[in-house]
């Protein structure tokens, strides 16, 4: 810790740990009301760019998020001052939002137009193709394989046909109705201003406990994410390119606060 609990630091902390409490006493499915989804998606609304922020997935990602807030935030919030603190944090979270929602529509759009095609003109080789190009370990691999091999066998098949359009518009949902939930996006933004603002301050990591300077350990942690997405295993459901997100948002807002002299480095 570097300081008192700043005011605006203290808000960020209660409204994100409340909101947690009451959605896990209440077993209210905000993920699902509130995340963001892919802009295509039936689910969709522009109000997800900022209601995903507030909202975590378990108590490890509440902890990790608001530990790092806690930690790292009420420095930066003396430097920028409450005002300018919170337009930071948030300008993150929803940048972070944005730009992810923006790669994710592109990654997404292709999966759209290979369900909206074979639906239209159902067949054996367009089925294989598309459980090839979209599989993943949620779905039963073996299942659909099957299920490929006996519409090989009988293409003509009204059933066949049936249980393959079902798999495909299953497929299509699953992948595209995962809501994104977390303040990463703000938080790696404030890693990165941390960075940038006290480059050379000595933290001291619990694991190994040795100390290192703020530039060297938000530079291991931004390649640790770049690799990340660069290189996404199977199962991954961690959004890198968000953590990526933020931490640009956040680079371009202290190069124009510092060019515009209301900000300074130390």
């Amino acid at each position: 810790m570097f300081g008192r609990l700043t005011p605006t630091v203290k808000y960020i902390l209660i409204a994100n740990v409340g909101i947690f409490v009451l959605q896990s006493l209440l077993n209210l499915p905000l993920s699902s009301w509130l995340g963001l989804r892919v802009v295509f998606s039936d689910q969709f609304a522009l109000h997800q760019f900022i209601t995903y922020m507030w909202i975590h997935a378990n108590f490890s990602h509440l902890l990790g998020n608001m530990f790092a807030v806690f930690v790292f935030g009420p420095l930066l919030e003396q430097t920028f001052g409450q005002k300018k603190f919170l337009i930071f944090y948030l300008a993150c979270g929803i940048g972070a939002g944005m730009l992810f929602g923006g790669a994710n529509f592109m990654e997404q759009y292709q999966l759209k137009a290979d369900t909206e095609t074979y639906l239209s003109n159902p067949n054996p080789d367009d089925f294989s193709l598309f459980i090839s190009e979209h599989k993943s370990r949620r779905f039963n691999l073996q299942g659909l394989a099957e299920l490929s091999d006996g519409y090989y066998e009988n293409p003509q098949d009204p059933d066949y046909i049936k249980q393959t359009m079902s798999a495909v518009t299953q497929i299509f949902n699953l992948k595209t109705n995962i809501p994104m939930v977390g303040a990463s996006g703000a938080v790696y933004g404030i890693l990165m201003a941390f960075a940038m603002l006290f480059p050379n301050l000595q933290l001291m990591l619990l694991f190994p406990p040795i100390p290192i300077r703020a530039k060297y350990l938000v530079f291991i942690y931004g390649a640790i994410e770049l690799y990340s997405e660069l290189n996404r295993s199977e199962g991954d459901n961690v959004a890198h390119l968000a953590h990526l997100s933020g931490m640009l948002i956040a680079f371009i807002l202290i190069r124009i606060w510092t060019n515009n002299k209301t900000i300074k480095p130390y």
